[in-house]
């Protein structure tokens, strides 16, 4: 599957429980079609001791949610925007805002 975002993008969240959080992105899976964003999704997660040494204890951890519900966010323009693509003189493929006609 194509994405269009990419680890550390900042994105901001346009549907679910985290509505209009702005983050950056962990981790990214095509195959899936999924992207781990800093504090977005938050579960519970219970953590058994596997070892004498370590403690069973209950974590917060962020969930993969679905690409489809993060838009880039543009600095320059202060909103979520769709990416476009070009390229330069040098033959590097770059994303850009359409609004503001700036590198993303």
């Amino acid at each position: 599957m194509k994405m269009h975002v990419r680890k550390n993008d900042k994105v901001v969240v346009i549907s679910g429980n985290d509505k209009g959080v702005k983050s950056e992105i962990l981790a990214v899976n095509p195959k899936k079609g999924t992207v781990l964003v800093k504090d977005v999704n938050i579960v519970t997660k219970h953590m058994k001791a596997s070892k004498n040494a370590m403690k069973s204890e209950i974590i917060q951890v962020e969930a993969p949610i679905k690409s489809s519900k993060v838009m880039l966010w543009c600095e320059k323009c202060s909103k979520a925007v769709r990416p476009s693509y070009r390229f330069r003189e040098d033959g590097a493929k770059v994303r850009y805002c359409k609004s503001c006609d700036g590198e993303l």
